[in-house]
C-alpha cells in the first residue's frame, strides 16, 4: 500500500550551518601549513556543501577529505533535524547504504584468509536448499555481482510492502528465490542486493558469530571505527541525523525501513571521520592496510573477468575508476533519506568521504566529484576521435536484461556518427574509443560480432553493471 503523507513539507527557512572540526594543520595568520587547503578550495567546497540545502534539496552534510596522514577537512553542515532544528553535530551519524558492501566483501575475503571459506565454494555448501537448479553460483560471483540471482530491491511492489515489516529475515530469500534467474552466471553484471544479502547469511554460517557482530568486531573495531554500527532503528544513537527526501513543497521525513532488509548489502551506520578511519585501515598508502593480507586486498580491488573474458569495473564491493588515468576506488550508497559516496585515489592516497541525510535531491557522488576537482583540478578535456569508418553496421535496436528492466537501446547514425537512446538520460551522441567500442560519459558502448563478422550483441558497461543486449529485428 503507498505510504499516507501526513506530514507538511520541512521548508528550507532555516539558516544553513556549517562546524569545522577538523582543517590540516594550523601557522601564522596568511600562511598556509604543507598538507592544508587553500583558503579558496576551502570556500569551493562550503559552496558545494551550502548551496543544495539553501536551494531547499538537502537537509544535512558531513564532508571529509584526508590526504595521506593529513586531514585537510572533516566538516558538517546543515541540520541533522529540520523539525528541531538540530544542526548537523561533529560526528553526525548516517545510514550509509551500500557502502555497505565493501565491508560485506571484507569479512568474506578475512574468511577466506582463515580457511572458513573459499570464494570458489558453491552458494549452495552453506545454503543447501537456495534453487540454483543445475548452475553453479558461486561466492566469488556474489560480490561481483555477476551471479544472475534477481535483486530483491528490483521486485518494486514486494519491495515497498516488505521494506517496514517486521518478518523472519529468510521471508525475503524465499520470496526473490522463486524468482527466474536474469543470466547465467558469469556471463553478464547487474547489480544485485540478494546477492549481498546472500554473502551474508554465509558470512554468519562459515563464522558461527552474526553479521552484525562479526562486523563491528573484526571490521569497526580494528579500524578505530568508534560511531559505526549496524542499523537499528529501535536504539538510541547518539548524533543519529534523520533522514529525509523531497517532496512537492519540500522535504519531508523518508518512510521506515526495517533494517532487517537491506542487511548485509546495506543496513550499516557510520560517520565522515569513521569512514575516513576506514579508508585508512583497508587501503594503507595505497598497497593495502591492515585490515586485509596483501593479497586479499589485492582481491577485493581487482576486477574480474566475465567467463567471456570480458573485462569488468567492478572488483568486490567497491568499482574502480580512472581520472586522467588515474585509478580510483569508490561506492555510493543511497537508502531511505540518506545518500553517501566514499571513494579513495591510492596514488594520491586521497580520501574523500560524502554524507547527506536526504535522499533525492542531490547526488553525494555529485559533491564528492566536484570536492575532487577542487582538491585536484579539474578533469583533462578530452577531445573526441571522429569516427570515419561505415556506422551502418552497428545500427538497429538491442534490447537485454539490466537492473529492474529490460532495457531497449536504439542505435542510430547522425551526420556519419553513431547516437544511442537507452532510455531517459542515456540518450545522445557516441564517443568513438577505438574498434568496436564507443562512450557516453562513463558509460561503455562496445559492439560485438558474429563469426560472419555481422554486428549482432551490444555490450554497455555502465561500471555497476555490464549488460548484454542483442540485436533484435525492427
Amino acid at each position: 500500500m503507498p505510504r499516507q503523507r501526513r506530514h507538511r513539507p520541512l521548508r528550507a527557512g532555516l539558516p544553513v550551518v556549517s562546524i569545522a572540526l577538523a582543517v590540516g594543520g594550523c601557522g601564522e595568520p596568511g600562511s598556509r601549513p604543507e598538507g592544508s587547503l587553500t583558503p579558496d578550495q576551502v570556500d569551493g567546497i562550503h559552496a558545494l556543501a551550502t548551496t543544495p540545502m539553501e536551494e531547499g534539496r538537502a537537509a544535512g552534510m558531513s564532508i571529509a577529505v584526508v590526504r595521506g596522514a593529513d586531514t585537510l577537512l572533516i566538516e558538517e553542515f546543515g541540520h541533522a533535524d529540520l523539525e528541531l532544528g538540530v544542526p548537523t553535530p561533529p560526528d553526525a551519524v548516517y545510514e550509509v547504504g551500500s557502502v555497505t558492501k565493501q565491508f560485506t566483501a571484507a569479512a568474506v575475503l578475512l574468511l577466506q584468509e582463515e580457511g572458513k571459506l573459499s570464494l570458489d565454494d558453491p552458494l549452495t555448501k552453506w545454503l543447501p536448499d537456495y534453487p540454483v537448479g543445475d548452475r553453479t553460483v558461486t561466492v566469488r560471483r556474489l560480490l561481483d555481482h555477476t551471479s544472475g540471482i534477481k535483486g530483491y530491491t528490483e521486485l518494486r511492489h514486494l519491495w515497498a510492502e516488505i521494506a517496514p515489516l517486521e518478518l523472519p529475515r529468510d521471508t525475503l530469500v524465499t520470496l526473490f528465490s522463486a524468482e527466474p534467474f536474469e543470466f547465467e552466471p558469469g556471463t553478464a553484471m547487474t547489480y544485485n542486493n540478494s546477492a549481498y544479502f546472500l554473502a551474508g547469511l554465509i558470512i554468519e554460517a562459515a563464522s558461527g558469530m552474526s553479521y552484525e557482530d562479526f562486523v563491528e568486531e573484526r571490521l569497526f573495531g580494528a579500524a578505530g571505527m568508534e560511531n559505526s554500527r549496524y542499523c537499528h532503528k529501535d536504539e538510541l544513537v547518539p548524533n543519529r541525523a534523520r533522514g529525509y527526501e523531497p517532496g512537492d513543497d519540500g522535504l519531508l521525513p523518508a518512510p521506515y525501513l526495517n533494517h532487517i532488509w537491506p542487511y548485509a548489502a546495506g543496513s550499516l551506520c557510520s560517520t565522515a571521520r569513521d569512514l575516513m578511519a576506514w579508508n585508512q585501515a583497508l587501503h594503507g598508502d595505497g598497497e593495502g592496510g591492515e585490515i586485509l593480507s596483501p593479497e586479499s586486498y589485492r582481491l577485493m580491488i581487482t576486477p574480474e573477468p566475465l567467463l567471456d573474458g570480458t573485462e569488468l569495473r567492478y572488483a568486490k564491493g567497491v568499482a574502480i575508476t580512472d581520472r586522467d588515468g588515474t585509478k580510483g576506488i569508490r561506492h555510493g550508497g543511497g537508502i531511505f533519506g540518506f545518500v553517501t559516496d566514499l571513494r579513495y585515489y591510492p596514488a594520491e592516497d586521497l580520501s574523500i568521504a560524502v554524507l547527506i541525510n536526504t535522499a533525492g535531491g542531490v547526488a553525494s557522488s555529485d559533491i564528492a566529484q566536484q570536492v575532487e576537482d577542487v582538491i585536484l583540478g579539474q578533469r583533462a578535456e578530452v577531445m573526441p576521435i571522429p569516427f570515419d569508418g561505415d556506422a551502418a553496421p552497428y545500427a538497429g535496436r538491442y534490447e537485454g536484461p539490466a537492473r529492474g528492466q529490460r532495457l531497449v537501446a536504439e542505435v542510430g547514425i547522425e551526420d556519419g556518427q553513431l547516437t544511442i537512446d537507452a532510455g531517459p538520460g542515456s540518450a545522445g551522441a557516441l564517443t568513438w574509443l577505438g574498434g568496436d567500442t564507443f562512450g557516453r560519459g562513463s558509460t561503455r558502448f562496445r559492439f560485438v560480432r558474429n563469426a560472419d563478422g555481422v554486428v549482432d550483441e551490444l555490450r554497455m558497461d555502465v561500471t555497476s553493471g555490464h549488460y548484454v543486449l542483442r540485436r533484435v529485428e525492427p
